[in-house]
């Protein structure tokens, strides 16, 4: 079985969403604008290490959907959103703090490490390449807030930091944010990700692989104000039965994993 920071994270937060989604083949329907955005400007940025117009890639890129019935927040329209990615490749062209000596090979770039008997863990980095000088491996986010900064060494503790770093042996990491507001921004964070805290990852993912590998998917109920993390589950409507919930927010794939498997576990 293939597994992925993803899959890992997903069933920390709630292993019975993990199963919902992984072997039950339930995934949350594609209807929020700044997801799909922000795929289609990681095409962009990835045509502006190829040294092509990074903003006809985005037109292009974003056009498709211009006529989707995405879900946009407050103030966005599919305009805006083009609007706001083109004045931010243009800062961060201006910018000209990351290089990518060899696009072709260094973006988009895949890791694998085995796990045991017919597992596999597999991740795909953004880049790899230098930020103001420093080897590191990179990784993209679009968003509309900017991301705190303090205290230093915060980063050093973002989880998916630090799975890509275990994956790929780099201990250098950074993560660019791209900033969509009325003047955009785009912060270039940077942290180093040590040996004890790639070590203590492999065990986690360890630990992880063995309880899914047991059929342990426990609800982990995130009813709990103002956190509400069962409210932003895709797969609320799941667990309460409601199949409104189930039809406004998911999408069954073809062919998802059957559960007769567990049955093998039961004493």
């Amino acid at each position: 079985m293939v597994y992925s920071y993803t899959q890992i994270s997903q069933y920390l937060r709630c292993p019975r969403s993990y199963r919902y989604r992984y072997l039950d083949g339930w995934q949350e329907k594609e209807t929020r604008a700044s997801m799909v955005f922000g795929r289609c400007f990681e095409n962009a940025l990835a045509a502006y290490f190829r040294k092509e117009d990074c903003g006809a890639a985005l037109f292009k890129e974003w056009e498709a959907y211009r006529d989707a019935l995405f879900e946009y927040k407050k103030g966005e329209t599919w305009d805006r959103l083009l609007h706001q990615g083109i004045h931010l490749l243009e800062t961060f062209a201006r910018q000209d703090r990351v290089r990518i000596h060899d696009p072709h090979n260094d973006l988009q770039i895949k890791e694998s490490r085995t796990l045991g008997v017919g597992s596999e863990f597999v991740a795909y980095l953004d880049a790899i390449g230098e930020v103001d000088g420093v080897r590191c491996l990179i990784d993209w986010k679009t968003t509309t807030s900017r991301y705190p900064e303090a205290p230093e060494g915060l980063f050093s503790l973002d989880p998916q930091l630090i799975c890509y770093s275990w994956i790929s042996g780099i201990p250098e990491v950074a993560m660019i944010v791209f900033v969509r507001k009325h003047a955009p921004e785009v912060q270039y964070l940077r942290a180093t990700i040590s040996e004890e805290q790639r070590q203590e990852y492999g065990r986690l993912v360890e630990t992880m692989v063995n309880q899914i590998g047991a059929g342990h998917f426990n609800p982990h109920s995130g009813i709990r104000f103002p956190q509400n993390g069962c409210m932003s589950c895709p797969h609320l409507g799941l667990c309460l039965h409601n199949d409104h919930l189930v039809a406004a927010n998911l999408v069954r794939k073809p062919g998802a994993s059957n559960l007769d498997w567990l049955d093998e576990l039961v004493d």
